[in-house]
């Protein structure tokens, strides 16, 4: 009785037509711009209040954004299934280069630390920035969230040489970094000596304004240096020693120490 039953039901499901394969949903080109990315974003965590832009308007136009009329007569906008495919490829792009960028800003803070040095990630410093058109010269306090900032193991205060290495692994990340003068100028005032740390492939040395040094991170793990930074004499100020003290630096590597004095990772 139950091998009839079987048999019944396994022709059943072998009469059930294969549903079809679900085909890729096409992303637009569009949707690689910040702007319309921002946008996409905009709407589709609101209520899709239109702006009559242009932006909106070649959104709408590549089929990312559709119009949806109500009974009341009013009009909003809705994110198309080109659209979230369009924002969840722009989620994995985001994805990966952050995953990227934290790996290589770990391995910096990792020879700064090996290299004798107290190293943190993830720091907000304050710095007195003045620009160079600014004829009264007051200048003005500006945030900087520098990728690894490290100072010298010693108790004497002139010999720290605080540095801050930026990381960059995308193109268009640095040239973003790069027209910003008083972000780097920020960099500058809280070491005294500042590098740009680039994966290989995305830039030459030259492009880095001359004030700062250049390291190319290569695919076998090795940091290059391309250009030396230049190095002044400074003293921190109050306000950074209180965000070293609040912070919590990276760990040391005391396995690694032990393991060059003979330990069980040397054999």
């Amino acid at each position: 009785m139950r091998r009839k039953r079987a048999g019944r039901l396994r022709a059943t499901l072998s009469a059930v037509p294969a549903l079809p394969d679900p085909s890729p949903v096409p992303c637009s080109p569009l949707a690689a711009s910040a702007a319309h990315q921002r946008r996409l974003r905009e709407v589709w965590r609101s209520a899709g209040w239109p702006c009559r832009d242009g932006i909106e308007a070649e959104l709408l136009a590549a089929g990312l954004l559709e119009r949806v009329r109500h009974d009341s007569g009013h009009e909003t906008l809705r994110v198309t299934d080109a659209g979230v495919a369009a924002l969840a490829a722009a989620l994995a792009r985001n994805r990966a280069r952050r995953g990227a960028h934290e790996a290589l800003a770990e391995r910096v803070a990792r020879e700064m630390t090996r290299a004798g040095r107290i190293a943190w990630r993830g720091l907000s410093l304050r710095a007195h920035v003045v620009d160079a058109g600014d004829p009264s010269g007051a200048g003005r306090w500006v945030m900087a969230m520098p990728d690894v900032f490290s100072i010298r193991h010693t108790t004497v205060e002139d010999w720290l040489e605080p540095a801050a290495h930026e990381i960059k692994v995308s193109r268009a990340d640095l040239l973003s970094d790069l027209r910003q003068p008083r972000k780097r100028e920020a960099y500058r005032m809280l070491s005294s000596q500042c590098w740009y740390v680039l994966k290989q492939g995305i830039a030459d040395a030259d492009e880095v304004p001359m004030e700062f040094g250049v390291m190319f991170a290569a695919e076998s793990g090795a940091l290059e240096v391309a250009r030396p930074a230049p190095r002044r004499a400074m003293r921190l100020p109050l306000a950074t020693w209180m965000a070293l003290a609040r912070a919590t630096a990276e760990p040391a590597l005391d396995g690694e120490a032990q393991a060059w004095l003979g330990g069980e990772g040397e054999a």
